[in-house]
């Protein structure tokens, strides 16, 4: 890469992930506090996510892959995604918010995908180049969580300050992508089957049973996983933390540690150990958040928090890994469409559906009775846990990863922080 090229790529990446990092984690307690909305209604919220997660495949495999540049689809859709967020940031209740947010949200999904595909085209050895430029997406979310802190907009309930920064941030990635290195679509000719969208050319490896557990485990750990996603900012303000945003940074922190030290522990401990380290974590993090507080259990809440990495990582880019070894040459695209699909789209839009209704069945005066809310994704996780460990087998020597397993694989096929 030239150096100009470098630093546009750079700079695409940070805003990328400054833009959401900037309203998705304090998004709850925007909708607690400025729009009074029930715990059900933040599921509702967060449940876009997953909506984008599901048609996501459709415009990057029928409409970026085929007719228009990646990085003039970019463009448009952070532009418009601008508009969409400032819009936002002015809705009185959760009934003229929830629209809006839902259109933007599967404009902003695809957005993941093509700043990865504008990236990697511009690369001659991606295995050293990549990880340069994709730190900069998370040093962007820890930006922005960091700035919300700072501005104390949290505490002074200015969260709608939030989307309007991310709107500012919005159209400035949309203007940059009209001067990003030009990306042609790739497939020019012949048919793209759903099939092909949706990955489903790889649903021959759930012929194999540990594959199928692990398949049925990664949908079943995104229950709790949403639980942290869809309510963590607002325990820990109603908990009493100071710029919580600020502090949930840390695990973004822990991520990227945690994220360079996957090829060690891959190949010391194997795929069995590592997806059983990352479901404990779970089990760890919910528990430190049930007893903990601002008070004398703080440590527990930072602990919890930081546990992001192990959680994460130790998880969801193990089972990556995992997938991608099994899958083969052939099939290694149409396996991650596979999983990211039923993680990030049905998982998660299990966990939302399910999560909300809780919150709102432990609602108290004035706040709610977290403890008793974090010990139920603590119990789903411990189950999860204990079938897996009972069950799952690796019986195609696809435990032992690669030495040359890389951060630049781990981001290659998992663009989300």
């Amino acid at each position: 890469m030239t150096p100009t090229n470098r630093i546009k790529l750079s700079a695409m990446m940070f805003l990328e992930f400054f833009i959401w990092g900037a309203w998705f984690v304090t998004l709850g307690t925007f909708l607690g506090k400025n729009l009074s909305a029930s715990g059900t209604q933040i599921s509702l919220a967060y449940l876009t996510q997953s909506i984008g997660a599901i048609i996501a495949p459709f415009i990057i495999g029928l409409i970026a892959d085929r007719f228009f540049s990646a990085q003039k689809i970019l463009g448009v859709l952070h532009l418009v995604g601008a508009a969409l967020l400032w819009m936002a940031s002015e809705s009185a209740d959760f009934d003229s918010f929830f629209p809006g947010i839902l259109v933007y949200m599967i404009l902003f999904m695809p957005t993941l995908a093509l700043v990865n595909s504008v990236s990697f085209r511009q690369m001659k050895d991606p295995g050293k180049e990549f990880p340069a430029v994709r730190v900069l997406g998370t040093i962007g979310w820890i930006i922005a969580g960091l700035t919300i802190g700072w501005l104390n907009w949290e505490q002074t309930n200015q969260l709608d300050l939030t989307f309007k920064m991310a709107a500012g941030a919005s159209a400035l990635l949309g203007l940059l992508s009209f001067t990003l290195p030009a990306t042609p679509p790739v497939k020019r000719e012949g048919k793209t089957t759903i099939a092909d969208v949706l990955g489903l050319d790889a649903i021959r490896l759930l012929k194999n049973r540990s594959y199928l557990l692990f398949f049925l485990s990664s949908v079943a750990i995104c229950i709790p996983l949403a639980f942290y996603y869809n309510f963590t900012n607002l325990f820990l303000n109603e908990s009493g933390m100071k710029s919580a945003a600020g502090v949930q940074s840390l695990g973004q922190v822990s991520e990227t540690l945690f994220m360079l030290l996957i090829p060690v522990f891959f190949i010391r401990l194997g795929v069995k150990k590592m997806l059983a380290i990352g479901m404990f974590a779970w089990v760890l993090r919910y528990v430190m958040f049930a007893y903990g507080n601002a008070d004398a259990n703080y440590w527990m809440l930072i602990i919890g928090i930081v546990l992001h990495g192990v959680c994460y990582d130790f998880f969801f880019v193990t089972g990556q890994i995992y997938t991608d070894n099994l899958a083969g040459e052939r099939f290694k695209s149409a396996a991650q469409g596979m999983i990211t699909l039923a993680t990030y789209g049905v998982g998660m839009l299990i966990g939302s559906l399910v999560s909300g209704p809780i919150v709102d069945a432990y609602a108290a005066q004035g706040g709610h009775d977290w403890k008793s809310v974090w010990l139920i994704p603590a119990a789903i996780a411990a189950f999860v846990l204990l079938l897996f460990m009972l069950l799952f087998k690796d019986r195609n020597n696809a435990d032992k990863a690669p030495e040359n397993t890389s951060l630049t694989e781990a981001n290659e096929i998992n663009p989300l922080i």
